[in-house]
């Protein structure tokens, strides 16, 4: 029943496109040149360049709050939770345009470096990579923040204690006990962020610049601009394609941790 709800119908465009709409026989020039093509190169390498920086940017900010949410309980990992969860009952285009109402010239982010002196004239926080790091980092950071959170609370607290218990430092237990512990869940939010990011269309188009387009943003450019169907199910099949084998190494390490006893 899944197979014909979700699988049919994607499989039926790519059908329908690339081989009844169009010459079977050009297909592997067509995504040869599709591949190779400028803007799809370009696209690729901003893509991969975003998703890594909001990756990591996500995980440095992400691992003290799911540290914090799991050494914390009563209304203090409320009020945490509170903040993560309830944004995510509004739409992304309304999240993304608070976002940019907040970092434009002369909204708040703006005013308080003007007011405290910090800087000379509003800084461009907006319609760049930094305005889409900013925009796709606060979309994502709760993914990287749950799964952190569930793989510290899986954590045997008497291993903690034991470490200390011989003399470790908060430090060197932190880096030779907790954090290998909680490096599966550091892998398999990494991955989900990643794959998430690659295919990210809204904020990148509101929060990015002319020059900053995506891959996703360059296939909605190739349907709705150039009328280029094929090109579009190209890529869109090479983005599909990418997801998955992700999608494939973040199954294996959660098998590998279930496996390990985790």
């Amino acid at each position: 029943m899944l197979g014909l709800v979700f699988v049919v119908p994607l499989a039926w465009f790519f059908v329908r496109v690339l081989l009844i709409d169009s010459d079977p026989a050009s297909l592997p020039e067509l995504v040869v040149g599709v591949v190779t093509s400028r803007p799809m190169l370009i696209a690729m390498a901003t893509t991969n360049w975003i998703s890594l920086l909001v990756t990591a940017v996500v995980l440095l900010i992400g691992y003290p709050i799911a540290f914090y949410l799991a050494n914390s309980g009563g209304l203090r990992f409320t009020l945490v939770i509170f903040c993560i969860i309830v944004p995510y009952f509004t739409s992304v285009i309304v999240r993304t345009y608070s976002w940019m109402v907040l970092l434009g010239r002369n909204g708040i982010v703006n005013q308080i470096l003007l007011q405290l002196g910090a800087v000379d004239q509003p800084l461009a926080l907006l319609y760049n990579k930094l305005g889409i790091v900013i925009g796709m980092t606060y979309v994502l950071l709760p993914y990287m923040v749950l799964t952190l959170y569930a793989a510290m609370k899986a954590i045997e607290p008497s291993l903690v204690q034991a470490a200390r218990a011989l003399g470790a430092s908060d430090a060197y237990v932190f880096r030779r006990v907790y954090f290998p512990l909680t490096l599966h869940g550091v892998i398999s939010g990494s991955l989900i962020v990643f794959i998430l990011a690659i295919g990210f269309f809204i904020t990148p188009a509101l929060m990015g610049g002319p020059s900053d387009v995506m891959v996703a943003m360059l296939v909605e450019r190739s349907v709705e601009i150039m009328l280029d169907w094929q090109s579009a199910a190209v890529m869109s099949l090479l983005l599909l394609a990418v997801t998955l084998v992700l999608y494939a190494l973040y199954a294996r390490v959660t098998d590998l941790r279930r496996f390990m006893g985790g």
